[in-house]
């Protein structure tokens, strides 16, 4: 199971203490001085001109500063991404990847993802959303299916730690691109040798993969040290801890989120502190398949035969990418700072939370909202879904399990509740 609470944040370097204090400026490590430094570099990339601050924008809660599907990088910034950027703040929080046992609510009867992964539901074909599959002998309360993916860097948690996350954009050819480790090492070499050879000392200068790895190291120690990756000061935290207060409509919002038969939100993105008072990180970092509509802003969706898996690739290639049940699964982000975000879903669709709430209560009633139809006049829902993994796609928790025939789960004052309520989480 995953350790929530004071584990994580010790793990992230952060005391009880600090949590809900104003990010303010701290005395960072040597260490973590160096990763600053290279995180605001631009001449660390294959263009010269792109750091880790152009997608990770520090005025934008370390997200990208526009709203953009997909940033564009390469080595003369005309190579679109294919996923969306996340936020950097509150990543040093995420646990290691595994597999194993839901957690205790789905343990205690609630269905997951993996669930209809192994056959205990299906999407049915484009157009029919929840129709039940073939008898499989499979129930919800399967060892098997009750085993779920968590924790992990980026969409598809592909990489453990942050040191290693570090690498993916700097290596990335429609990011940072730079060609291989030699030559990144050289651009570390020349600017930040000295500094390097008295932290590590002078034999890692010539061990480009060791260098490399010292840099990266820098810039994980920034990330964990310095309190502006995780300020826990939005106003749903003084409220938490008894210095704000919330508006009615916040309030609304606050229950429909909680609210089982409504938002039910807090099934994937808990929002209360843990049982020693560490606040809670709104997720659960566990994977989900939720059908998103296609994206065709996203160029390599020009494609008919490409299709984003998630963790079965493009991005990974392992043990976890060749099974079935995984693919089109993708990590439950974070909602904090979502309300500041221009870009939603791993394929960055939607982009409102307006929008996002939407999808989420009528994606079943009426799916022509959001997906295209085809020639036949028929809605092409789960478009961005191959049929053979459409089984993966969640239709057992609420409110992704109405029909096509039952009321929606949200009406536009839920919706514009719960909206209110999310913009609680924006740190100051």
């Amino acid at each position: 199971m995953l350790k929530a609470g004071a584990f994580l944040l010790a793990a992230a370097g952060v005391t009880l203490a600090a949590v809900g204090a104003s990010a303010q400026p701290v005395a960072l490590s040597a260490m973590a001085e160096l990763g600053k430094d290279m995180f605001f570099d631009r001449s660390l990339s294959g263009s010269g001109v792109m750091s880790c601050a152009t997608c990770h924008d520090p005025a934008h809660h370390f997200a990208p500063a526009n709203d953009q599907a997909v940033q564009i990088g390469g080595p003369y910034l005309s190579e679109p991404g294919i996923r969306g950027t996340p936020s950097l703040t509150y990543r040093s929080f995420t646990p290691t990847f595994s597999v194993g046992p839901a957690d205790e609510a789905s343990e205690a009867g609630d269905a997951t993802p993996m669930a209809a992964a192994n056959g205990a539901v299906s999407g049915g074909p484009a157009g029919q959303l929840g129709a039940a599959p073939p008898a499989t002998g499979k129930s919800g309360t399967d060892n098997a299916a009750n085993m779920v993916p968590r924790g992990g860097m980026f969409w598809d948690g592909r990489v453990d730690t942050l040191q290693d996350q570090t690498m993916g954009p700097l290596m990335s050819p429609f990011e940072m691109a730079n060609p291989d480790i030699a030559t990144l090492a050289d651009k570390i070499r020349k600017s930040y040798g000295e500094r390097i050879a008295q932290l590590a000392g002078k034999t890692v200068l010539d061990d480009p993969q060791a260098l490399v790895g010292e840099a990266g190291f820098a810039l994980a120690r920034y990330q964990v040290e310095d309190p502006a990756f995780h300020p826990f000061n939005s106003r749903y935290d003084d409220y938490l801890a008894g210095r704000a207060s919330l508006t009615d409509q916040e309030m609304r919002g606050l229950k429909v989120y909680e609210d089982r038969n409504k938002g039910n939100c807090a099934d994937c993105h808990p929002n209360k502190p843990a049982a020693d008072g560490t606040p809670p990180l709104f997720t659960d970092f566990q994977y989900e398949a939720l059908g998103a509509p296609r994206n065709m802003a996203i160029p390599a969706n020009a494609d008919p035969k490409y299709f984003d898996l998630g963790i079965c690739g493009p991005m990974r290639d392992d043990e976890y990418a060749r099974e079935k049940a995984n693919c089109g699964l993708f990590k439950t982000p974070s909602l904090r700072n979502a309300a500041a975000r221009g870009v939603f879903f791993h394929n960055g669709v939607f982009h409102s939370l307006e929008d996002v709430m939407r999808f989420y209560a009528d994606r079943n009633t009426d799916p022509g909202r959001f997906y295209p139809k085809g020639a036949d006049g028929v809605v092409m829902a789960y478009d961005d879904m191959p049929a053979a993994y459409r089984g993966n796609i969640d239709v057992i928790d609420p409110p992704f399990d109405r029909k096509a025939s039952d009321k929606s789960a949200l009406n536009d004052q839920d919706i514009a509740d719960l909206v209110a309520f999310l913009k609680t989480l924006t740190d100051r």
